[in-house]
């Protein structure tokens, strides 16, 4: 048995196998070619593949130093390989999924789970995503090959109420002393002029391909086709109440009778220190779950819990698709259907506000509007027809999270990936070791 796994051509076959395989799973059969690389290597040896070894040292021995990079360019090409295609970590940073997903959980996001996406920018510096470590500017990669948008063959397809972890859709442009922020939802605040001209406050602008935008991760509302609408803060899918989920909270005004809340009960609750907000000194605003509202309620001091919620035509204008057609804001939304790959919509200025980014955008027509006619790619035309599967995604700390009540509809190429289990989760407001969240690791994401 030990010769059978020793002979070269036992160990070829096995390579070449496990090479096609992967070669057929990503549609590339160009890629075949790398069958005679894998033969040269494993049988005639004619090129030195792995130049940094020496080639027949003494006694067949390589020295330390050259053992240790080997091992390294191994690690990096296996490492990076796995999280390319198969599972990458993931770190929650905001609380825009609270209480489903904590600041701090450390987290594995399969990319299996809906096919993994070859990578839009190949040539990038490995383990980091889009800036290099120790800077705020430098760019971990080069665009001078860009590839097309491509999914390899998964396990299913987004399905409504999956956690998926996606490129930001408005990450397209950033400026790079604000990269956190919304780009386009400073253009609304700031104007253009200012934020161009700026550059102490706002630094360089810059634009970004869609694998190299920020990562987010929400939960998936709603898939291409579905009819979402929002009513007083309860989602609506397709005419039905979506699933409830015990981690969706709210903001709520809690007033008391004067005595402050024991911060015992507001830890045991999980209202971190960032979210606890009080004026007139009797009234608190809180991100609450039912079970919590409960809890609340049922304190002495307590005289009542009150629901934040905005009423329906109170137009906000940082609400999708910012125009006064569609006076929606986060508690009152819709009804909006979600694009679909193949479907057909009537397009007039009515309705090119929901489309036009996904026109000229993320299927990259040119989009113009002459005399109220609307043109797309220098054709008049009164219609469009989608190309891609586009999602509607949302945080369950409702009036907390940054999402596509925002910044509208998530197109299929940015989708990375869904988040699998927690593997770690720290509290940042306590110390080692206390910051362990005992309960959560190695927990399945719902």
């Amino acid at each position: 048995m030990r010769e059978i796994f020793t002979n070269k051509w036992f160990k070829f076959i096995l390579v070449a196998l496990l090479y096609s395989l992967w070669v057929i799973w990503m549609e590339s059969y160009l890629w075949l070619i790398g069958l005679a690389v894998i033969f040269d290597m494993y049988i005639t040896k004619k090129v030195h593949w792995a130049f940094w070894k020496k080639k027949n040292p003494p006694d067949g021995k390589q020295t330390k130093v050259v053992e240790w990079v080997d091992a390294i360019i191994f690690a990096v090409i296996a490492a990076t390989f796995i999280r390319m295609f198969f599972i990458e970590a993931y770190t929650i940073p905001t609380s825009s999924m609270e209480k489903s997903m904590l600041v701090g959980d450390f987290l594995f996001v399969s990319k299996t789970a809906y096919g993994p996406k070859l990578p839009n920018t190949p040539l990038s510096f490995p383990f980091v995503h889009h800036t290099m470590p120790l800077s705020r500017t430098t760019k971990s990669y080069v665009e001078w090959i860009q590839n097309p948008y491509k999914r390899m063959a998964g396990f299913g397809d987004v399905e409504n109420n999956d956690v998926v972890v996606f490129n930001f859709p408005h990450g397209d442009t950033v400026a790079l002393n604000m990269p956190t922020q919304d780009y386009y939802q400073m253009l609304r605040s700031y104007g253009r002029d200012r934020i161009w001209n700026d550059k102490r406050t706002f630094g360089e602008i810059i634009s970004r391909p869609v694998d190299k935008r920020e990562n987010y991760i929400k939960r998936c509302i709603g898939i291409a086709g579905d009819k979402i609408e929002i009513i007083d803060g309860q989602v609506y899918v397709n005419g039905s109440e979506q699933k409830h989920f015990p981690g969706v909270q709210y903001n709520y005004i809690v007033t008391t009778n004067g005595t402050p809340i024991n911060k015992r009960t507001l830890e045991k609750i999980g209202i971190s220190k960032a979210d606890q907000q009080a004026f007139n000194g009797s009234q608190y605003l809180y991100p609450l779950t039912d079970e919590y509202v409960k809890e609340l309620e049922a304190l002495n001091n307590v005289t009542s819990v009150k629901r934040v919620n905005m009423p329906d035509g109170n137009w906000d204008q940082n609400i999708f698709p910012h125009d006064e057609q569609y006076p929606w804001n986060v508690d009152n939304f819709g009804p909006l259907t979600i694009p679909k790959k193949g479907e057909t919509v009537n397009l007039n200025l009515e309705t090119l506000p929901l489309y036009s980014r996904i026109i000229d955008l993320y299927e990259e027509h040119d989009l113009e509007v002459k005399d109220s006619t609307i043109y797309v790619d220098g054709m008049a035309t009164d219609n469009y027809t989608f190309a891609m599967d586009y999602y509607w995604m949302m945080g369950d700390n409702r009036h907390n999270s940054a999402d596509s009540r925002y910044w509208g509809f998530v197109p299929e190429d940015h989708v990375v990936g869904k988040a699998v289990f927690i593997w770690l989760s720290l509290d940042k407001e306590k110390g080692f070791p206390a910051n362990i969240r005992w309960s959560r690791l190695f927990s399945v994401v719902h």
